[in-house]
């Protein structure tokens, strides 16, 4: 979802958006789940108005660097899964993680630390405790990664 918000943001889709006043008020036109389903959306009308060939070659001019960051990441796999695998190759038991929230209910902040083999990694932050979760399992691969 990610990645599609990205596009989106380059292609300041945001601006083009109809929103209602509430999500105007909680900056709607910049959250990645309404710029991912705006991009969506967009690769959906060019498929109706030129076909498969043209979107295709559209969606691959526009995908090609992200495409190429996840192949580069990890072949697509989210950070607990790809902490998870070299965990278990490793014979250690499986990473524990350390949640705290701060924030008014409706725009919380998630801190999380992935804990491996008795090492604390440093933090990774979310607007959810899963996202908050993945970026510390992903800073905690990366180090185990490099090691």
């Amino acid at each position: 979802m990610r990645a599609l918000a990205s596009i989106a943001r380059e292609l300041e889709l945001g601006s083009a958006l109809k929103i209602g006043k509430g999500e105007e008020v909680t900056g709607g036109r910049d959250k990645n789940s309404i710029l991912a389903d705006a991009f969506e959306a967009l690769v959906g009308a060019i498929y109706l108005d030129h076909g498969f060939d043209v979107s295709a070659e559209i969606i691959m001019r526009l995908m090609k660097s992200a495409i190429d960051e996840a192949v580069t990441r990890g072949a697509g796999l989210d950070g607990k899964t790809a902490l998870q695998e070299i965990v278990a190759s490793s014979g250690w038991a499986p990473p524990e993680y350390k949640v705290s929230e701060s924030g008014p209910d409706h725009d919380k902040d998630f801190v999380a630390y992935a804990i491996v083999n008795g090492v604390t990694y440093p933090q990774g932050h979310g607007k959810s405790k899963r996202e908050a979760e993945q970026v510390a399992a992903r800073i905690a691969f990366e180090a185990l990664s490099n090691n």
